[in-house]
């Protein structure tokens, strides 16, 4: 399983590394903590791929690990991207690996 870990994401986000960031949670569960990322629910991820990079390394998150790391299972073995990472514990992981997130900040 393609996984990094709640410090490389915070070292890639320190220092302005080329890449994506995709929160599949619902709506309701981003609007409590949010990392920055693009929000697109994990029911939804097919029908926005056009909205997945290609181009970047992809980091896909939830609450815990568990529905981003099937999305990017299906997206490597249906769709064949390569580039696609689950975030190692989810949001759960991070905040407790990094700590407390900036409220409002959004990754360009």
């Amino acid at each position: 399983m393609n996984e990094i870990t709640a410090q490389e994401l915070k070292t890639w986000k320190e220092t302005g590394a080329p890449f994506q960031l995709i929160d599949v949670r619902e709506a309701y569960e981003a609007e409590l903590a949010d990392l920055g990322g693009l929000l697109i629910p994990m029911g939804e991820i097919i029908q926005r791929l056009d909205e997945v990079r290609t181009d970047v390394p992809v980091v896909i998150h939830c609450q815990s690990g568990n529905r981003s790391s099937a999305v990017v299972q299906a997206l490597m073995q249906r769709y064949g991207r390569s580039n696609v990472l689950s975030l190692r514990g989810g949001l759960q992981g991070y905040l407790q690996e990094v700590g407390p997130v900036e409220p409002g900040t959004k990754q360009p």
